[in-house]
């Protein structure tokens, strides 16, 4: 499967507490930059954070009851293969990575069975990351 790389550009009010999240804490590698927005490399697809006031409407997050958790919405991340989704986890541990979800299985044993967490980054963005036993059923009902 072929995908072509996405953009996605999110506010952040701490344009340098934001770019150390990424940079360093993730590890991802930065692309173009001002004083006030950075590209990343997110697993081949641009991210761009820019720094803008936090609203009201960022102030408070909703959420989504799934598998027994309520899920932050919205949210953003990316589907890796099981043993990256597993380095990443463990990374995120290790730098002490406060989770919204802990890095668990969910739907196990079911049709679209996977490994997930979330957490927020440090200026409110909630995250995904996941992979899944068969990424043949990443669309499966």
């Amino acid at each position: 499967m072929s995908l072509s790389p996405f953009h996605l550009a999110i506010p952040v009010d701490d344009l340098h507490t934001a770019r150390h999240f990424y940079g360093e804490v993730f590890g991802l590698e930065e692309g173009r930059s001002s004083t006030q927005w950075v590209d990343f490399n997110f697993y081949g697809h641009q991210l761009v954070i820019h720094e803008v006031p936090k609203t009201s409407s960022r102030e408070t997050g909703s959420t989504n009851p799934v598998d027994g958790h309520d899920v932050p919405v919205p949210h953003f991340g990316i589907v890796l293969d099981w043993d990256q989704w597993e380095v990443l986890a463990g990374r995120l541990k290790s730098f002490g990575i406060e989770f919204t979800i802990e890095p668990s299985v969910r739907f196990k044993g079911q049709v679209g069975e996977q490994a997930t967490m979330f957490l927020l980054d440090p200026c409110g963005n909630a995250l995904e990351f996941k992979a899944f036993k068969d990424i043949s059923q990443l669309f499966s009902k």
